[in-house]
Protein backbone atom coordinates (compact mmCIF):
# COMPACT_ATOMS: atom_id res chain seq x y z
CA UNK A 1 0.00 0.00 0.00
CA UNK A 2 3.01 2.45 0.42
CA UNK A 3 3.16 5.08 -2.16
CA UNK A 4 -0.86 4.58 -2.61
CA UNK A 5 -3.39 7.34 -2.00
CA UNK A 6 -5.32 6.46 0.71
CA UNK A 7 -9.25 5.55 -0.54
CA UNK A 8 -12.40 5.59 1.81
CA UNK A 9 -15.70 4.28 0.76
CA UNK A 10 -17.83 3.32 4.06
CA UNK A 11 -20.20 1.49 1.74
CA UNK A 12 -17.43 -0.95 0.28
CA UNK A 13 -18.02 -4.26 1.86
CA UNK A 14 -14.16 -4.95 2.18
CA UNK A 15 -13.90 -2.04 4.61
CA UNK A 16 -17.28 -2.22 6.29
CA UNK A 17 -16.17 -5.84 7.11
CA UNK A 18 -12.69 -3.84 8.75
CA UNK A 19 -12.72 -0.77 8.48
CA UNK A 20 -9.61 0.01 11.00
CA UNK A 21 -6.51 -0.24 8.91
CA UNK A 22 -8.53 2.20 6.72
CA UNK A 23 -8.55 4.28 9.22
CA UNK A 24 -5.29 3.98 10.55
CA UNK A 25 -4.04 5.47 7.17
CA UNK A 26 -6.48 8.19 7.44
CA UNK A 27 -5.09 9.43 10.91
CA UNK A 28 -2.17 9.32 9.52
CA UNK A 29 -2.08 10.43 6.15
CA UNK A 30 -5.40 12.35 5.01
CA UNK A 31 -6.96 13.60 8.56
CA UNK A 32 -8.88 15.25 5.78
CA UNK A 33 -9.87 13.19 3.24
CA UNK A 34 -12.22 14.19 0.35
CA UNK A 35 -14.71 11.55 -1.67
CA UNK A 36 -15.70 13.52 -4.38
CA UNK A 37 -18.07 10.41 -5.80
CA UNK A 38 -20.03 10.32 -3.09
CA UNK A 39 -19.80 13.66 -1.77
CA UNK A 40 -18.35 13.76 1.43
CA UNK A 41 -15.51 15.30 3.68
CA UNK A 42 -14.17 12.49 6.48
CA UNK A 43 -12.66 13.52 9.73
CA UNK A 44 -10.70 10.77 11.80
CA UNK A 45 -8.61 12.06 14.22
CA UNK A 46 -10.13 12.33 17.81
CA UNK A 47 -8.97 15.88 17.95
CA UNK A 48 -10.77 16.45 15.29
CA UNK A 49 -14.40 14.52 15.75
CA UNK A 50 -14.53 15.35 19.27
CA UNK A 51 -14.21 19.17 18.43
CA UNK A 52 -16.84 18.95 15.45
CA UNK A 53 -19.29 17.08 17.82
CA UNK A 54 -19.43 20.34 19.89
CA UNK A 55 -19.74 22.91 17.63
CA UNK A 56 -23.16 22.95 16.53
CA UNK A 57 -23.06 26.57 14.88
CA UNK A 58 -20.64 25.45 12.94
CA UNK A 59 -21.47 21.74 12.15
CA UNK A 60 -25.46 21.28 11.72
CA UNK A 61 -27.07 18.43 12.22
CA UNK A 62 -30.45 19.87 10.26
CA UNK A 63 -30.10 17.33 7.23
CA UNK A 64 -29.92 14.27 9.99
CA UNK A 65 -26.50 11.89 10.80
CA UNK A 66 -26.72 10.19 7.27
CA UNK A 67 -25.17 10.76 4.12
CA UNK A 68 -26.80 8.51 1.98
CA UNK A 69 -28.36 10.33 -0.68
CA UNK A 70 -31.81 8.99 0.30
CA UNK A 71 -31.34 10.22 3.69
CA UNK A 72 -29.53 13.43 3.72
CA UNK A 73 -32.12 15.82 3.69
CA UNK A 74 -33.60 18.76 5.35
CA UNK A 75 -36.61 17.18 6.13
CA UNK A 76 -34.69 14.32 8.32
CA UNK A 77 -36.38 15.41 11.67
CA UNK A 78 -40.04 13.86 10.58
CA UNK A 79 -38.23 10.40 11.35
CA UNK A 80 -35.14 11.42 13.42
CA UNK A 81 -36.60 13.70 15.51
CA UNK A 82 -34.38 15.55 17.46
CA UNK A 83 -31.43 14.34 16.05
CA UNK A 84 -31.85 15.64 12.83
CA UNK A 85 -32.39 19.72 14.81
CA UNK A 86 -30.10 22.30 15.80
CA UNK A 87 -30.69 25.39 18.36
CA UNK A 88 -33.77 26.06 19.08
CA UNK A 89 -35.81 23.67 18.39
CA UNK A 90 -33.29 20.93 19.26
CA UNK A 91 -32.81 22.80 22.82
CA UNK A 92 -36.82 22.67 23.04
CA UNK A 93 -37.48 18.99 21.74
CA UNK A 94 -35.00 17.49 24.06
CA UNK A 95 -35.15 19.40 27.01
CA UNK A 96 -39.11 18.01 26.84
CA UNK A 97 -37.95 14.45 25.83
CA UNK A 98 -35.75 14.64 29.01
CA UNK A 99 -38.31 15.68 31.25
CA UNK A 100 -40.30 12.44 30.27
CA UNK A 101 -37.09 9.90 29.55
CA UNK A 102 -35.43 10.26 33.25
CA UNK A 103 -32.76 8.99 35.25
CA UNK A 104 -35.40 7.69 37.62
CA UNK A 105 -37.39 6.54 34.66
CA UNK A 106 -34.28 4.34 33.14
CA UNK A 107 -33.31 3.15 36.66
CA UNK A 108 -36.55 1.68 37.41
CA UNK A 109 -36.06 -0.67 34.21
CA UNK A 110 -33.58 -2.49 35.74
CA UNK A 111 -35.44 -5.76 37.24
CA UNK A 112 -37.32 -5.65 34.18
CA UNK A 113 -34.42 -5.76 31.80
CA UNK A 114 -33.19 -8.41 34.18
CA UNK A 115 -36.00 -10.79 33.33
CA UNK A 116 -36.12 -10.00 29.99
CA UNK A 117 -32.46 -11.00 29.57
CA UNK A 118 -32.82 -14.02 31.26
CA UNK A 119 -35.84 -15.71 29.32
CA UNK A 120 -33.67 -14.91 26.20
CA UNK A 121 -30.75 -16.78 27.55
CA UNK A 122 -32.75 -19.53 28.57
CA UNK A 123 -33.99 -19.70 25.35
CA UNK A 124 -30.49 -20.06 23.62
CA UNK A 125 -29.08 -22.69 26.23
CA UNK A 126 -32.24 -24.61 25.40
CA UNK A 127 -31.35 -24.60 21.92
CA UNK A 128 -27.21 -25.31 22.50
CA UNK A 129 -26.70 -23.04 19.35
CA UNK A 130 -28.39 -20.03 18.58
CA UNK A 131 -27.62 -16.67 16.78
CA UNK A 132 -26.81 -14.24 19.50
CA UNK A 133 -27.43 -11.37 17.13
CA UNK A 134 -31.24 -12.24 16.22
CA UNK A 135 -31.99 -14.07 19.02
CA UNK A 136 -30.90 -11.81 21.88
CA UNK A 137 -29.00 -9.18 21.35
CA UNK A 138 -31.75 -7.65 18.65
CA UNK A 139 -34.68 -8.57 20.56
CA UNK A 140 -33.60 -7.31 23.80
CA UNK A 141 -33.87 -3.63 23.50
CA UNK A 142 -36.38 -3.73 21.56
CA UNK A 143 -38.25 -5.39 23.98
CA UNK A 144 -37.37 -2.60 26.89
CA UNK A 145 -37.87 0.04 24.82
CA UNK A 146 -41.22 -1.31 23.38
CA UNK A 147 -42.37 -1.98 27.55
CA UNK A 148 -41.28 2.01 27.71
CA UNK A 149 -43.71 2.78 25.55
CA UNK A 150 -46.29 0.24 26.04
CA UNK A 151 -46.22 -1.48 22.60
CA UNK A 152 -47.13 -4.89 23.14
CA UNK A 153 -45.47 -8.10 22.50
CA UNK A 154 -47.53 -8.80 18.99
CA UNK A 155 -46.15 -5.69 17.56
CA UNK A 156 -42.85 -5.98 18.31
CA UNK A 157 -41.48 -7.97 15.22
CA UNK A 158 -43.20 -6.12 12.53
CA UNK A 159 -41.99 -3.04 14.21
CA UNK A 160 -38.76 -3.59 14.76
CA UNK A 161 -38.63 -5.15 10.67
CA UNK A 162 -40.07 -1.61 9.35
CA UNK A 163 -37.79 0.34 11.67
CA UNK A 164 -34.92 -1.29 9.98
CA UNK A 165 -35.01 0.39 6.61
CA UNK A 166 -34.56 3.48 8.23
CA UNK A 167 -31.12 2.18 8.84
CA UNK A 168 -30.27 -0.10 6.86
CA UNK A 169 -30.89 1.53 3.89
CA UNK A 170 -28.06 1.93 1.29
CA UNK A 171 -25.97 4.81 -0.68
CA UNK A 172 -27.21 3.26 -4.07
CA UNK A 173 -30.69 2.64 -3.43
CA UNK A 174 -33.71 4.69 -2.20
CA UNK A 175 -36.69 3.46 -0.30
CA UNK A 176 -38.72 1.28 -1.69
CA UNK A 177 -42.45 1.29 -2.79
CA UNK A 178 -43.04 -1.62 0.08
CA UNK A 179 -40.81 0.00 2.36
CA UNK A 180 -42.14 3.24 2.52
CA UNK A 181 -45.68 1.85 3.11
CA UNK A 182 -44.31 0.07 5.94
CA UNK A 183 -43.00 3.10 7.25
CA UNK A 184 -46.10 4.92 6.27
CA UNK A 185 -48.07 2.49 8.33
CA UNK A 186 -45.50 2.51 11.52
CA UNK A 187 -46.28 6.35 11.87
CA UNK A 188 -49.65 5.29 11.59
CA UNK A 189 -49.86 2.83 14.55
CA UNK A 190 -47.38 5.18 16.51
CA UNK A 191 -49.95 8.37 15.78
CA UNK A 192 -52.47 5.90 17.04
CA UNK A 193 -50.44 5.15 20.19
CA UNK A 194 -50.62 8.68 21.10
CA UNK A 195 -53.94 9.45 20.40
CA UNK A 196 -55.13 5.87 23.16
CA UNK A 197 -52.66 7.87 25.48
CA UNK A 198 -54.50 11.24 25.31
CA UNK A 199 -57.70 9.48 25.54
CA UNK A 200 -56.84 6.78 28.58
CA UNK A 201 -52.85 7.76 29.72
CA UNK A 202 -51.08 4.42 31.31
CA UNK A 203 -47.40 4.76 33.30
CA UNK A 204 -45.53 4.78 30.17
CA UNK A 205 -43.39 7.01 28.40
CA UNK A 206 -45.85 8.15 25.72
CA UNK A 207 -48.29 8.92 28.48
CA UNK A 208 -45.56 10.97 29.86
CA UNK A 209 -44.27 12.68 26.58
CA UNK A 210 -48.30 13.42 25.95
CA UNK A 211 -49.03 15.01 28.80
CA UNK A 212 -46.03 17.49 29.21
CA UNK A 213 -48.37 19.36 26.81
CA UNK A 214 -45.11 20.85 24.87
CA UNK A 215 -45.04 18.28 21.78
CA UNK A 216 -47.40 18.22 18.73
CA UNK A 217 -48.30 14.64 17.66
CA UNK A 218 -45.98 14.75 14.65
CA UNK A 219 -43.35 15.62 17.26
CA UNK A 220 -43.96 12.82 19.43
CA UNK A 221 -44.56 10.36 16.63
CA UNK A 222 -40.89 11.16 15.11
CA UNK A 223 -39.30 10.81 18.77
CA UNK A 224 -40.89 6.80 18.90
CA UNK A 225 -39.41 6.02 15.44
CA UNK A 226 -36.08 7.57 16.96
CA UNK A 227 -36.18 5.84 19.78
CA UNK A 228 -37.34 1.86 18.68
CA UNK A 229 -35.06 2.53 15.61
CA UNK A 230 -31.47 4.37 17.04
CA UNK A 231 -32.05 3.24 20.23
CA UNK A 232 -32.70 -0.55 20.46
CA UNK A 233 -30.16 -0.61 17.96
CA UNK A 234 -26.98 0.92 19.58
CA UNK A 235 -27.71 -1.55 22.40
CA UNK A 236 -27.74 -5.03 19.75
CA UNK A 237 -24.35 -3.93 18.25
CA UNK A 238 -22.65 -3.45 21.86
CA UNK A 239 -23.66 -6.78 23.06
CA UNK A 240 -22.53 -8.62 20.01
CA UNK A 241 -19.17 -6.38 20.06
CA UNK A 242 -18.87 -7.55 23.62
CA UNK A 243 -19.85 -10.96 22.94
CA UNK A 244 -17.42 -11.40 19.95
CA UNK A 245 -14.10 -9.64 21.06
CA UNK A 246 -14.44 -11.48 24.43
CA UNK A 247 -14.30 -14.39 22.76
CA UNK A 248 -11.63 -13.76 20.49
CA UNK A 249 -9.40 -12.54 23.18
CA UNK A 250 -9.62 -15.41 26.38
CA UNK A 251 -7.67 -13.17 28.57
CA UNK A 252 -9.97 -10.35 28.69
CA UNK A 253 -12.83 -13.07 28.36
CA UNK A 254 -11.51 -14.45 31.71
CA UNK A 255 -11.46 -10.57 33.42
CA UNK A 256 -15.08 -10.02 32.02
CA UNK A 257 -16.80 -13.24 34.00
CA UNK A 258 -14.83 -12.61 36.97
CA UNK A 259 -16.32 -9.40 37.23
CA UNK A 260 -15.43 -7.17 34.88
CA UNK A 261 -18.58 -6.25 33.55
CA UNK A 262 -18.44 -2.54 33.53
CA UNK A 263 -15.25 -2.64 31.55
CA UNK A 264 -16.17 -5.09 29.19
CA UNK A 265 -19.13 -2.88 28.15
CA UNK A 266 -16.36 0.30 28.15
CA UNK A 267 -13.88 -1.21 26.17
CA UNK A 268 -16.34 -2.62 24.08
CA UNK A 269 -17.64 0.51 23.22
CA UNK A 270 -14.48 1.96 22.29
CA UNK A 271 -13.09 -0.81 20.48
CA UNK A 272 -15.38 -1.73 18.16
CA UNK A 273 -18.56 1.55 18.58
CA UNK A 274 -21.59 0.55 17.83
CA UNK A 275 -22.72 4.63 16.53
CA UNK A 276 -20.13 4.32 14.09
CA UNK A 277 -20.06 7.43 11.91
CA UNK A 278 -22.12 10.48 11.98
CA UNK A 279 -22.49 13.16 9.22
CA UNK A 280 -23.21 17.32 9.45
CA UNK A 281 -23.66 20.00 7.13
CA UNK A 282 -21.05 22.25 7.49
CA UNK A 283 -22.94 25.78 7.92
CA UNK A 284 -19.82 28.01 7.12
CA UNK A 285 -16.37 27.52 4.40
CA UNK A 286 -14.07 26.05 6.96
CA UNK A 287 -10.37 25.57 6.84
CA UNK A 288 -9.00 21.77 7.55
CA UNK A 289 -5.36 20.68 7.90
CA UNK A 290 -5.06 23.12 5.24
CA UNK A 291 -8.28 23.14 2.92
CA UNK A 292 -11.01 25.23 2.64
CA UNK A 293 -13.63 23.23 2.91
CA UNK A 294 -16.78 24.62 0.91
CA UNK A 295 -20.11 25.96 2.99
CA UNK A 296 -22.68 23.03 2.71
CA UNK A 297 -20.24 20.57 2.74
CA UNK A 298 -21.53 16.68 3.78
CA UNK A 299 -18.84 15.84 7.03
CA UNK A 300 -18.87 12.42 7.83
CA UNK A 301 -16.86 12.14 11.64
CA UNK A 302 -15.64 8.99 12.22
CA UNK A 303 -16.48 8.42 15.74
CA UNK A 304 -15.39 4.70 15.19
CA UNK A 305 -11.98 5.76 13.66
CA UNK A 306 -11.60 8.29 16.67
CA UNK A 307 -11.84 5.75 19.04
CA UNK A 308 -8.89 3.73 17.75
CA UNK A 309 -6.28 7.20 17.75
CA UNK A 310 -3.18 6.53 19.00
CA UNK A 311 -2.65 9.70 20.21
CA UNK A 312 -5.62 8.91 22.80
CA UNK A 313 -5.10 5.33 23.40
CA UNK A 314 -2.11 3.18 23.34
CA UNK A 315 -1.92 0.19 21.09
CA UNK A 316 -5.76 1.52 20.05
CA UNK A 317 -6.07 -1.88 18.12
CA UNK A 318 -5.94 -4.43 21.42
CA UNK A 319 -8.74 -5.04 22.92
CA UNK A 320 -8.12 -4.24 26.75
CA UNK A 321 -10.65 -4.24 29.76
CA UNK A 322 -8.02 -2.46 31.71
CA UNK A 323 -7.46 0.63 29.84
CA UNK A 324 -8.65 4.02 30.83
CA UNK A 325 -11.67 4.48 28.30
CA UNK A 326 -12.46 8.13 29.56
CA UNK A 327 -11.81 10.02 26.37
CA UNK A 328 -14.14 7.82 24.37
CA UNK A 329 -16.62 9.61 22.11
CA UNK A 330 -19.01 6.66 21.46
CA UNK A 331 -22.00 8.15 22.79
CA UNK A 332 -21.02 11.73 20.78
CA UNK A 333 -20.10 15.07 22.64
CA UNK A 334 -22.40 18.33 23.28
CA UNK A 335 -25.53 19.42 22.59
CA UNK A 336 -26.29 15.39 20.39
CA UNK A 337 -24.94 13.43 23.45
CA UNK A 338 -27.05 10.36 23.22
CA UNK A 339 -30.28 10.50 25.46
CA UNK A 340 -30.37 6.86 25.39
CA UNK A 341 -26.92 6.20 26.61
CA UNK A 342 -27.59 5.20 29.96
CA UNK A 343 -30.30 2.80 28.79
CA UNK A 344 -27.71 1.58 26.19
CA UNK A 345 -24.85 0.62 29.35
CA UNK A 346 -27.70 -0.45 31.56
CA UNK A 347 -29.21 -2.76 29.27
CA UNK A 348 -25.62 -4.06 28.16
CA UNK A 349 -24.40 -4.34 32.22
CA UNK A 350 -27.64 -6.47 33.07
CA UNK A 351 -27.29 -8.76 29.93
CA UNK A 352 -23.72 -9.44 30.27
CA UNK A 353 -23.74 -10.08 34.18
CA UNK A 354 -26.78 -12.49 33.33
CA UNK A 355 -25.24 -14.25 30.32
CA UNK A 356 -21.77 -14.54 33.00
CA UNK A 357 -23.94 -16.18 35.53
CA UNK A 358 -25.64 -18.51 33.26
CA UNK A 359 -23.65 -19.61 30.46
CA UNK A 360 -19.92 -21.47 30.80
CA UNK A 361 -16.97 -19.15 29.07
CA UNK A 362 -15.81 -21.64 26.36
CA UNK A 363 -18.48 -20.50 24.45
CA UNK A 364 -17.90 -20.84 21.01
CA UNK A 365 -18.65 -18.56 17.86
CA UNK A 366 -18.68 -19.63 14.33
CA UNK A 367 -16.94 -17.39 12.69
CA UNK A 368 -18.33 -18.31 8.90
CA UNK A 369 -21.85 -17.45 10.01
CA UNK A 370 -21.02 -14.11 11.18
CA UNK A 371 -22.94 -11.50 9.07
CA UNK A 372 -22.17 -7.38 9.90
CA UNK A 373 -24.27 -4.71 8.79
CA UNK A 374 -23.78 -2.69 5.67
CA UNK A 375 -24.75 0.45 6.72
CA UNK A 376 -21.93 3.26 7.13
CA UNK A 377 -23.63 5.17 10.20
CA UNK A 378 -24.24 1.78 12.89
CA UNK A 379 -21.22 -0.72 12.62
CA UNK A 380 -22.75 -4.41 14.36
CA UNK A 381 -23.46 -7.80 13.63
CA UNK A 382 -26.83 -9.09 12.15
CA UNK A 383 -25.95 -13.06 12.61
CA UNK A 384 -23.58 -14.41 15.26
CA UNK A 385 -24.00 -18.11 15.43
CA UNK A 386 -23.12 -19.08 18.99
CA UNK A 387 -22.35 -22.23 20.51
CA UNK A 388 -23.15 -22.13 24.94
CA UNK A 389 -23.45 -24.59 27.51
CA UNK A 390 -24.70 -23.82 30.87
CA UNK A 391 -22.61 -22.64 33.71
Amino acid sequence: MDGVEVSYNPYDPSINDDPYPVYARLRREAPLHHNPELGFWALSRHADVAAALVDSARYSSDHGPMIDAAAWTPRARAYLSFVAMDPPDHTRMRAVVSRAFTPRRVAALEPLIREIARAHIEEGLAKGTFDFAADLAAKLPLDVISELMGVPSSRRHKVRRTESVLVRNDLATTLTEPGLRGLLTLGDYYASVVAQRRAEPRDDLVSALVSDGDLTDEEIVAFLFLLIGAGSETTTHLLCAAWYWAWRNPGQREIAFDGGVPQWVEESLRHDTPAHVTARRLTEPTELHGVLVPRDARMWLLIGSANRDEEVFPDPDVYDLGRDTSRAISFGAGRHYCLGAALARLEGRITLEELTKAVARDYHIHEEGIRRTAHGNVRGMVSLPTTVRPA
